[in-house]
This record gives C-alpha cells, sequence and structure tokens, in this order.
C-alpha cells in the first residue's frame, strides 16, 4: 500500500463530493426562486439515497466479481469483504475502501445530472424511487460493462478514463427520455424562464471545476504523471470551452454572457473526461474549442424540436460526453498511457469505431431503459405534480419551505 496514493484517492473522493452541491447551485441559480429549493434538494439528497443504495447493493452489482461482462455478482453486499486491504484488481496501491468510495462520489453526481432536465415540475416521491431505480438497473450495469474487471465494453477496448459514457452520455441521454416522457412545464414557450440567480450559477460552476479535478486526475488511482496529465489537460478544456462558448455568444447574440461562459466551462469539463487520461494538452485545447460549437448548436434545436429540456442536460451533457468519447478515439496516443490505446490521429482507426460502438450502445441502453423505468414510476407514484402545484413552486408544494424570505 502506498499512502501517498491513499491520501490523494482520499483528497480526490471528497472533491468529487464537493461537485454535488456545485451542481446544486448550478442547477439552482438557472431555475426560478419559487424553485430553488426543490432544485437543491434533487441535488443535495443525492447524497443520502445513493450512498445507502451504494453500500448495500450498488457497488457489488458494479463492480463485484464478473457475471458474462454484464454485471457484477452480489458476493460484495453491504461491502462484505471491502476492506483496508488494497484490492488485488481495482487500485493495487490503496485500500479497497478506498477506492470504493471514490467511485461512490461518480455514482452520486450522476443521477442528479439528469434532474436539470426536468426540474420545477416533478413530484419529490417520484423523484426518489426514480433515482433508486436508475441508480441500480442502468448506472450500476453501465459502470460495469465499462469499468468493472471484465465487463464487456471495456474488453472490446472501449476508453472511458472518468466518465464520457458512463456518467455523462448516460446521464443526459436519459435526460432527453425524461424531457419527452414528463412534458412541458407549464407555459412553455408561451413566457419567459429567467434564471433567477446567475451568481448562484456561476459559483457552483467554479465549485464543478474545482471538483473535477479530483473526479479526472483521481481516476488514475494513484498520485503519478498521469494524474498530473488529467488534471492539466481538464483545466486547458474547460478555459478553452469557456472562451469559445462566449465568443460564439458574442458573434450570434451580439453579447457574452455569465451564464455562457459557465456554460461552456461545464462543457469543456464534460468533453475532456473520457479522454483525460489518453490525451495530450493540444488534443485538450481542440476538443474543449470544438465542444462548445456542439452544445451550444444542440441547445439552439431544443426549441426546434419542441422538448422542454430545463436546464440544458442533453444540449451539455449528453452530446458533450458524445463528443468527448468520440474525440477519445481521434486523439488517445499511447505516449501518453501506454495502457490505452492510439487513436485515429496517431495510426489506429478502429479505435474511433470501437468508441463509435461503445456511444451507440449507451445511447440505446440509457434511452430504452430510463423509458421504462419513468412509465413504471408514473404508474405507481405518478410522475407530475399538479398545474396548481407547479404554479404555487416545488419549493411550497413538496417541501413547504420558500427559499428567500424577503420583507
Amino acid at each position: 500500500m502506498n499512502t501517498g496514493d491513499t491520501a490523494f484517492i482520499l483528497i480526490s473522493s471528497a472533491l468529487v463530493m464537493l461537485m454535488t452541491p456545485g451542481l446544486a447551485l448550478f442547477y439552482g441559480g438557472m431555475t426560478r426562486n419559487k424553485n430553488i429549493l426543490g432544485t437543491l434538494m434533487q441535488s443535495f439528497i443525492m447524497l443520502g439515497i445513493i450512498t445507502v443504495e451504494w453500500v448495500l447493493w450498488g457497488y457489488s452489482t458494479a463492480f463485484g466479481p464478473d457475471h458474462a461482462g454484464i454485471i457484477g455478482g452480489l458476493d460484495w453486499l453491504g461491502l462484505k469483504g471491502v476492506g483496508m486491504e488494497p484490492s488485488t484488481v481495482y487500485g493495487p496501491t490503496i485500500p479497497h475502501m478506498a477506492f470504493m468510495v471514490f467511485q461512490c462520489m461518480f455514482a452520486i453526481i450522476t443521477p442528479a445530472l439528469i434532474t436539470g432536465a426536468f426540474a420545477e415540475r416533478v413530484k419529490f416521491s417520484a423523484f426518489v424511487l426514480f433515482t433508486l431505480l436508475w441508480a441500480t438497473l442502468v448506472y450500476n450495469p453501465l459502470a460495469h460493462w465499462v469499468w468493472g474487471a471484465g465487463g464487456w465494453l471495456g474488453k472490446m477496448g472501449a476508453m472511458d478514463f472518468a466518465g464520457g459514457t458512463v456518467v455523462h452520455i448516460s446521464s443526459g441521454i436519459s435526460a432527453l427520455a425524461a424531457a419527452l416522457i414528463i412534458g412541458k412545464r407549464r407555459g412553455y414557450g408561451k413566457e419567459a424562464f429567467i434564471p433567477h440567480n446567475l451568481p448562484m450559477t456561476v459559483t457552483g460552476a467554479g465549485l464543478l471545476w474545482f471538483g473535477w479535478f479530483g473526479f479526472n486526475a483521481g481516476s488514475a488511482l494513484a498520485c503519478n504523471g498521469l494524474a498530473a496529465n488529467a488534471f492539466v489537460v481538464t483545466h486547458i478544456a474547460s478555459a478553452t470551452a469557456a472562451l469559445s462558448w462566449i465568443t460564439i455568444e458574442w458573434l450570434h447574440r451580439g453579447r457574452p454572457t455569465t451564464l455562457g461562459a459557465a456554460s461552456g466551462a461545464v462543457a469543456g469539463l464534460v468533453a475532456i473526461t473520457p479522454g483525460s487520461g489518453f490525451v495530450g494538452p493540444l488534443a485538450a485545447l481542440i476538443i474543449g474549442a470544438l465542444v462548445s460549437v456542439i452544445c451550444y448548436g444542440g441547445i439552439m434545436l431544443k426549441s426546434k424540436l419542441g422538448y422542454d429540456d430545463s436546464l440544458d442536460v442533453v444540449g451539455v451533457h449528453g452530446l458533450g460526453g458524445t463528443w468527448g468519447a468520440l474525440a477519445t478515439g481521434l486523439f488517445a496516443s499511447k505516449l501518453i498511457n501506454p495502457n490505452g490505446a492510439n487513436g485515429l490521429f496517431f495510426g489506429n482507426p478502429g479505435q474511433l469505431w470501437t468508441q463509435f460502438l461503445a456511444v451507440a450502445v449507451t445511447w440505446i441502453f440509457a434511452f430504452v431503459m430510463t423509458s421504462i423505468i419513468l412509465k413504471v414510476v408514473d404508474v405507481i407514484v405518478g410522475l407530475r405534480v399538479t398545474d396548481e402545484e407547479e404554479e404555487r413552486g416545488l419549493d411550497i408544494s413538496q417541501h413547504n419551505e420558500t427559499g428567500y424570505s424577503l420583507s
């Protein structure tokens, strides 16, 4: 066991934990003030819901001993056998328990990302049931396919260093299913939905940027050069994407905005995530510059396609994660990570095809399973609040609280 590696992973776990409250602020500022607490709650309470699920069965089914490349076994239910000694498979220089809690933080933030698609209109009871089912039936299998020992996508050669498919594509495409099935907010397309607190959103984006260093660099599972590369390219991609987003806005709308800068920064973080342990600094700059074009264009299409993705989860995470996964197949280099593979631009066009297959599988699996889960939840408890409750806001109707008391 290496104490330096252990300290690094524990700190990285704490950084990733901070991302979920950061996401709560990022999302909360973009909603109307009558829904601020309801939006914050949907992210913050994930720390409770998913942690308990992860301990009881989530970690075992995601990372437990493999069954046909599809799912982990039940050997580690209740964290049985997950102790202070290193795992022979996951992080050989750190305690197995440290790897488990690091992955727990990933499992927490992923379903929280989806909530931005149905902000301001879903029952809290439906949200809780959906979260448990989605984590069990979508996230855990995907995590095993890509990262679990023996997972079939990993064995196929799909590269996802820190969550392009497992976290961002899965949540972004699930968000699309949710937006289509749950339907639009009352008044959507007829009245303006103005973010009520952009300073809160920018603060949340800053916390996400800060925590993302743990997200990507920590995925090296050791305090080494690969972690340093992941840290550096993460920063480069985010910084570049923030600049490219406001440049596009400036040209398109005539003004750069703080919301655009925050959205661009997050899009850059999303796009670099799968390749952060496989690509170099110049590739990160290109990935960050182009992701803003892709995501901005996707958000512009939203109104034409007619679905109400409240906080642009599909445009940022779905499209950004897809570009990042494919870009890994373009720019990956074994000079960065000898345990990876070269991409198209380094003489291996087959890797781009592998990445495309992984993206396609994730899109189809996440969309179909999420649609089924939402239909089941709707039958059991109903998905939406009533029109009257939506008009009053989720803070009062779901939690009997108000975010602001102004006199």
